[in-house]
């Protein structure tokens, strides 16, 4: 076995599996929310988490933000076309590849990004939470952790 790695008991991957559940069911939620929200800007869940990772990230290639999900380019280009076309987002020269585009937020796309946040936090603050902010950060220390962790160790 390798150094730092261990077998895990039959308890410990039920749990596991019980959290994979839970996140399972909370995207769905939170998608279906977000959808509600997007509404009035005509974005879909999918457009809004690759407008934010571009304002987070700065200008992405389409393999980039396809790697990042992981989801196909196909993908990942059939929701960006629509951004393109609606100037939300535009297509600038790839000075490291020459067949990539390099996707960044017009200003109508920074706009957007900006009415999208604080329309979600109106949300978040008008709904409350159950749980204090500590149980929060550690969930998302918890689920970064095991994220991390999938993705290096994979099936």
């Amino acid at each position: 076995m390798e150094e730092g790695r261990h077998d895990h008991t039959p308890e410990e991957a039920r749990v596991f599996f019980d959290l994979v559940d839970e996140v399972r069911a909370l995207f769905h939620r939170l998608r279906a929310a977000g959808d509600v929200l997007l509404q009035e800007e005509g974005i879909n869940a999918q457009q809004r988490g690759l407008l934010i990772d571009i304002a987070t990230m700065g200008p992405q290639t389409v393999p980039d933000l396809a790697r990042k999900r992981p989801v196909s380019r196909q993908h990942v280009q059939s929701q960006m076309d629509p951004l393109v076309e609606r100037a939300i987002v535009e297509r600038r020269e790839n000075p490291e590849h020459k067949r990539a585009w390099l996707y960044a937020l017009s200003d109508e796309g920074r706009a957007t990004v900006e009415r999208i946040r604080r329309r979600e936090l109106r949300w978040v603050e008008r709904a409350g939470l159950p749980v204090p902010v500590t149980d929060l950060e550690r969930a998302k220390n918890v689920l970064s952790a095991v994220r991390k962790h999938v993705e290096h160790e994979g099936p």
